[in-house]
Parts: structure tokens; sequence; C-alpha cells
């Protein structure tokens, strides 16, 4: 399960505005931890038959596989295999960060918060690199600029 302001995170609840988050994975048996960003929905293209009888490429939307999601590090996903990943176990504390409104927004704040915690600097964290590429343009702003 998901954790949100230490509470668990009902996505049943949650405003639909929302398209990802950035998160915190932590072992609780080592303190080892991983930051990293996960969208709520993912967009495929499909090939669909066309009436005219040839084929054309339509976008599906469907959920990701965020409500089993454990990161994209090898190293932790290899030890949560090894461990199992039961949706109630207590080996890893799966936290949401932030709740974000744009993929603009989650790439941000996934760098941030890995800047923030040093996460390349430190032994207690799995992440081996921080990649980003953001427009402004991409980032929702309140009236505030913020």
């Amino acid at each position: 399960m998901w954790y949100h302001d230490f509470k668990v995170y009902d996505p049943e609840t949650a405003p639909e505005e929302y398209v990802g988050f950035v998160y915190r994975i932590q072992d609780l048996d080592t303190n080892k931890k991983y930051i990293g960003k996960k969208l709520f929905w993912s967009r495929r293209k499909t090939k669909v038959k066309a009436k005219s009888g040839g084929t054309k490429t339509k976008y599906v939307t469907k959920e990701s596989d965020w409500r089993k999601y454990y990161g994209s590090n090898k190293k932790l996903q290899e030890e949560v295999k090894e461990h199992g990943q039961d949706e109630n176990a207590t080996k890893y504390y799966r936290e949401i960060l932030r709740l974000c409104k744009t993929k603009g927004e989650c790439s941000y704040y996934e760098a941030k918060y890995q800047f923030d915690y040093d996460v390349l600097l430190r032994d207690d964290y799995y992440n081996e690199f921080i990649q980003c590429r953001i427009n402004a343009k991409h980032l929702k702003r309140d009236e505030n600029g913020s």
C-alpha cells in the first residue's frame, strides 16, 4: 500500500486532477531509500481496424501499474522480488511525497527531492543518477507564482 501524509492513500478519494506522484520507497530493515516518480495513467498507441478496411492508430489510456509499483532501480526491484511484494508487506514503506498535476511537475519535483536529499552523495539511497529535462511551460503555477 502507499501512504500520503502518514495515512494510507485511498485513490478512490483522490482528486482526478492528479496525473502522478513523486514517491520514496524505504526498506525498513536496512533504512535504504529510493526517490522516483510514477504516473497514474499510461497512454499507448494501438492499431485498430478502420471503417475503410485498413488500420489506423488510436491512443488508449489505462491505469498504470502504480498500485504494485516498487521503483525502477534494478537493485531495489531484485530485493523486492526476493522478499515478495505482498500488498500488506511490512518490509517496504511506500510514501507519496507529492501529488502532481502534470508530467512536467512530476519530473521537476522528482529531481528537486533527489537534489534536496543528496541521493547521489549518500549510501542510504538506491538512486544512481538524476535525469531531468523540464520546461517551465509544463509546470502549472498558482496565482502566487508557485
